[in-house]
């Protein structure tokens, strides 16, 4: 396949600029883009994963890929759909983007890197709404969706200014970097094509971009929250075997969606997954081939194995060192959800067992006053979380 047929195939193109020769020039390859965020935390998410892997895919059909941390970008914030997001010390921002570059420069060596603090750093306002705001149409900015959906209960100006930040950062890089497109999720759109219409007015030229549907789960829900919380890159924050147990218990219905989305797996490969799991779901083969690629991508074949063995350890009845444990004082099941991170609150851990939520060694807890009598454990909650107890005497 070449390269447009290889984004469609994998359920990357959501929207993309009308230009007649983007298909071809995305084909012919020699094209330098951009994606970005903004550094909200110190390390990415799974939600993010499938996005920045656009960087690789494109870049062996012969693009060359930039990488921009919003340092600027990130002071102001972006539009939320329901509120203003909360001001982030500079500091922790800054701390926050070297994490970020750590971990792009891990998963995507070739990637060039840049920092949009660099270059609005030294703008003055009244620079920047001379040489810029004036390309600006206000019914334009908002009739975008974002802006739109928040103009009823308010929107501040500097959530409001965002987009010329953004369309700027694309203004900018065409001119220094020769960047000609930018790629991101679905829900920049507006932003993106402020950037292409900026470039047009300013400097009469065209520019590229397309968009990438967000991943969900199949009832809507960004994909990556477990239990409420992201699943981080950073093996710190997340274990390679929780991100392999989160994968393997994927949706059956949106597991190949997933095997397109995540892994360099060829179409043929995928294809040949998507016939075992109609035929057999029961083996789980397209789960486990997600759970292993992306665990590979991210940590190395090593933790893979160990994380895949891990799973299957557990599956069959026993116990392994690679999976996460916790050490516990008390013997009361809410009091050990609790201090197991299960549970924020006994009255949450009493819910959880009521509701049928919680086993231990593949028994389901029924009783909220339950005393265990055992010094170690296999305590799971729900389908995804499952993790060694040892009770401290």
């Amino acid at each position: 396949m070449n390269c447009y047929e290889d984004l469609v195939y994998r359920g990357l193109i959501k929207d993309m600029t009308n230009n007649e020769d983007f298909i071809e020039r995305l084909n012919k390859g020699g094209m330098t883009f951009y994606i970005g965020t903004d550094p909200t935390a110190d390390s990415l998410h799974l939600g993010h994963l499938s996005s920045f892997l656009i960087c690789e895919r494109l870049a062996r059909f012969g693009h060359h890929p930039i990488v921009l941390v919003g340092g600027a970008t990130g002071l102001i914030g972006d539009p939320r759909p329901t509120k203003e997001r909360e001001k982030q010390d500079t500091s922790v921002i800054f701390k926050n983007i070297e994490g970020i570059k750590n971990q792009l420069k891990k998963y995507f060596p070739n990637c060039e890197m840049v920092n949009n603090y660099d270059w609005t750093k030294d703008i003055t306002f009244i620079d920047f709404l001379r040489d810029y705001g004036k390309y600006f149409n206000i019914n334009y900015m908002i009739n975008k969706d974002i802006i739109k959906r928040r103009l009823d209960e308010g929107i501040s100006y500097t959530e409001f200014s965002y987009m010329l930040m953004q369309a700027y950062d694309f203004l900018w890089l065409y001119q220094n970097k020769n960047c000609i497109m930018q790629v991101a999720g679905q829900d920049q759109w507006g932003n993106i094509t402020s950037g292409v219409e900026l470039i047009r007015k300013a400097l009469n030229k065209d520019a590229y971009a397309f968009t990438m549907p967000l991943v969900t789960t199949k009832s809507g829900v960004k994909f990556g929250k477990s239990e409420g919380n992201a699943l981080w890159l950073d093996k710190d924050k997340t274990s390679p075997y929780q991100m392999y147990q989160y994968l393997i218990n994927s949706e059956d219905e949106m597991v190949i969606d997933y095997l397109k989305r995540f892994t360099f797996l060829s179409k043929e490969e995928i294809d040949d997954l998507e016939v075992k799991h109609k035929e057999k779901p029961e083996n789980r083969d397209a789960h486990k081939a997600l759970a292993f690629e992306v665990v590979k991508f991210l940590h190395g074949e090593e933790e893979a194995v160990k994380a895949r063995e891990a799973s299957e350890a557990i599956f069959n009845g026993g116990i392994s060192d690679d999976m996460p444990t916790f050490e516990v004082t008390s013997k009361n099941i809410l009091d050990i959800l609790v201090e197991c991170e299960c549970a924020t609150s006994k009255s949450e851990a009493r819910r959880l067992v009521q509701q049928g939520g919680v086993s231990i060694d593949s028994k389901r807890v029924d009783d909220a006053n339950l005393i265990v009598d055992k010094l170690e454990f296999i305590l799971q909650k729900g389908k995804k979380k499952i993790i060694k107890v040892i009770v401290k005497e």
